[in-house]
């Protein structure tokens, strides 16, 4: 685990540096007309606990005194727009009627939906389904798909973004939302061989009526790298980030653009508090309503350390990031339709894995963490209250053993720690003061992604692993998918399990839920794997199990899931062409369905078989 958050944390800096990098490069704005009309700041109230400054002198005069992190900075080496991208309770919310009134209207056809963590609470993809069309995004646009019946099967349009580069789409009834990031480059002298990157956010809406001819209504973008949205009903709330900074006497403010007009976020609208920080960050959540454009969009901006992590109730958005201590700091806004305030803020020790670690239940906040304490890595489970205090914790769970999941469910936590082998921790969240391990189970493995069965079982995705010859650590293997049966608490057990592939295969799931689909009445899992094979023979004798393998393979793994069969397999799908040479243009990344047909997608492709027996029933090029 401790990998992980350092490889995290490290990002995480970067990004800010990044950023810093690209703003002592650019000449600023001296000048700026702000026409672009927002909602009136009444819309966002302002918190009891955050300031606001009077002007940009006392804004000015605040960073100098608490940013520890002064001057401009040069980033030596190649630069990775993985950086820019930033980060990633299904079936038993008490949302799901509320989820179903969100809903614009019925769907004609029975189809599957995107993976997402809390009902009602949409997540941006770079693949939907309506029903009938399929929306995908690809390079610098994206494929408007005619996608059931198969027979008129098509692609009908196609956006193109020009510079810009989507990270993920929402659809709501005719309104089609692309959010993105738009970015330059500029590299330095010899003697200065540093990279710098001019980021933007942007949201742009069209009307999809007529899918042949999408219309762009409303563009939107905002200065700052792309943290993370989600759609509430007509809503699309989404959050980006940009280090507050001053250059040249000057303090640099976020900015929004629209249709060639420029607003900038005065001094006096920044919310902030008191205390001191390595380094500071505008953290812009803006609100846009996709169904009526005539509905100014709302913003607001908090200073605030570089925010990493994010979970969204249907009230709240949790923003998380990672302090310089070790602990980790957490704002919570609340929102409603296009009104937004930040109410509280807290902090918790050890840092956050992902999102799947944050849940919010019952007027409380849990969060699971991990930390270093006295040389020793330590996980562990905090309850806080809607202020953001902590209330109830359950502290050393596996020690030295590393977070690999998390998932909440009603009044239980699941945890999967790992070092040699997995315990999976079964907690019982029915105290929040005294939260308890009810049971746990070791074996082999780990699972990097928990989804719920049913409310007593759990599907478990993650690598097989195999004891080294020396040393502490096991040697990770092929993909894992696992079976758990936790109907009895106090003794979970591993019902079933399968492995793909041997050391060096890999799944898009273990790092995005997005890819997972699972549907409980058609007993149905799909999951894209890249498929790696050790040969025997390039070793003489036992081959060591830290032999990687080659990749062979690269598609979906299509199962049966039931608590009678458990794990079968029906069969595979794969977009590569003939002999296996690997394109990643062709590696399938989502499979969604639409009645009894499976859809297969990737960049240059989707695969359309009958869920009956695989049969190819038809195939469409994307490139």
């Amino acid at each position: 685990m401790e990998g992980k958050i350092k490889k995290r944390a490290v990002l995480y800096g970067l990004t800010a540096i990044l950023l810093v990098a690209v703003i002592s490069m650019l000449s600023y704005e001296m000048t700026i007309q702000p026409t672009y009309q927002f909602a009136p700041p009444s819309s966002v109230r302002t918190s009891a606990f955050l300031s606001t400054f009077t002007s940009q002198e006392a804004l000015k005069s605040f960073l100098a005194t608490n940013s520890r992190t002064q001057g401009s900075f040069s980033l030596y080496g190649p630069y990775d727009m993985n950086i820019l991208k930033g980060s990633s309770q299904l079936g038993f919310s008490q949302y799901g009627e509320l989820a179903a009134a969100n809903a614009l209207s019925v769907p004609t056809y029975e189809h599957s939906d995107t993976n997402i963590q809390v009902a009602g609470v949409d997540e941006a993809d770079t693949v939907k389904t309506d029903g009938e069309y399929i929306y995908t995004a690809s390079g610098n646009g994206i494929s408007i798909l005619k996608a059931y019946p198969i027979e008129t099967a098509e692609v009908v349009s196609r956006i193109t973004l020009e510079d810009l580069y989507p990270l993920g789409i929402f659809v709501h009834g005719d309104r089609l939302a692309v959010l993105g990031a738009k970015y330059s480059i500029q590299s330095g002298s010899y003697y200065q061989p540093y990279y710098g990157m001019d980021v933007k956010t942007y949201l742009n809406i069209y009307d999809i009526q007529n899918r042949a001819a999408p219309v762009l209504l409303q563009n939107l973008t905002v200065t700052g790298s792309y943290l993370n949205s989600r759609m509430i009903g007509k809503y699309v709330y989404f959050i980006a980030g940009q280090p507050a900074y001053v250059l040249y006497d000057t303090v640099v403010l976020p900015k929004f653009y629209s249709d060639g007009q420029v607003k900038e976020v005065a001094a006096t609208e920044i919310h902030y508090s008191n205390g001191t920080d390595e380094y500071y960050q505008y953290t812009t959540f803006v609100a846009v309503n996709m169904q009526d454009i005539t509905e100014a969009p709302t913003h607001l901006s908090v200073m605030m350390g570089g925010a990493s992590g994010m979970y969204v109730s249907l009230d709240n958005i949790y923003i998380t990031y990672p302090d310089a201590n070790g602990t980790t700091s957490i704002y919570r806004v609340r929102i409603k339709d296009s009104n937004m305030t930040c109410e509280a803020s807290g902090n918790v020790p050890g840092s956050v894995l992902d999102q799947f670690s944050m849940d919010e239940y019952n007027d409380t906040f849990r969060v699971a963490t991990t930390a270093w304490m006295n040389g020793t890595e330590q996980n562990s489970l905090y309850i806080l209250n809607m202020n953001l205090s902590i209330i109830g914790k359950l502290e050393n769970l596996g020690v030295n053993k590393r977070l690999h999941s998390a998932r909440f469910m009603g009044n239980r936590c699941y945890l999967v720690t790992f070092m040699k082998t997995d315990p999976l921790f079964v907690i019982d969240l029915s105290n929040p003061a005294n939260p308890i391990v009810l049971g746990e189970l070791n074996i082999p493995g780990y699972s990097d992604y928990l989804h719920p069965y049913d409310e007593t079982h759990l599907i478990g995705v993650g690598k097989e692993t195999v004891a080294a010859e020396e040393g502490y650590f096991a040697w990770y293997q092929g993909i894992k998918i696992s079976l758990f049966d936790v109907s009895n608490v106090s003794d979970p057990k591993q019902m079933s399990t399968f492995v793909i592939g041997d050391r060096g295969s890999d799944s898009p799931i273990l790092t995005d839920h997005k890819a997972f689909l699972f549907d409980r009445a058609k007993n149905l899992l799909v999951i894209p794997v890249l498929v790696a094979k050790i040969d025997p023979a390039q070793y003489s004798g036992q081959v060591p199990s830290w032999a990687y393998g080659t990749p062979t393979w690269q598609g979906a793994y299509v199962f049966n899931v039931t608590l009678t069969d458990r794990l079968v397999l029906r069969g595979n799908v794969t977009h590569q062409q003939g002999a296996f040479v690997w394109n990643s243009g062709y590696d399938v990344k989502r499979s969604l369905y639409i009645e009894n047909v499976l859809y297969t997608v990737s960049d240059k492709k989707i695969k359309m078989n009958s869920l009956d027996d695989l049969a190819l029933l038809k195939e469409i090029d994307l490139s």
